[in-house]
């Protein structure tokens, strides 16, 4: 995994996000039978950060993710399609 273009379209944008939250919850699941796998830790902190760094520039250019995120207005949040219901003009 990797996100080195930083022209990616939306749709692209999602699927690297999700593809990062899938790594990080399989690695959290393979750590919590194998804790003390460094090398497991090691992958799961870096697809944290990549994970960050894509969320933060995708409610950068399109807006929130999650409720947990900050909005400048909260009628960006109520009114416009939300990443689940499918693409936005």
């Amino acid at each position: 995994m990797g996100c080195e273009d930083n022209n990616m379209t939306r749709q692209m944008l999602m699927q690297k996000i999700m593809e990062y939250k899938f790594a990080i919850n399989d690695m959290a699941l393979f750590l919590d039978t194998h804790p003390c796998d460094e090398k497991a830790l090691k992958y799961h902190n870096e697809y944290v950060c990549e994970f960050k760094k894509l969320k933060e520039q995708y409610e950068n250019e399109y807006g929130p993710l999650s409720i947990e995120a900050e909005v400048e207005s909260w009628d960006k949040w109520v009114f416009e399609k939300w990443p689940w219901e499918g693409e936005v003009k």
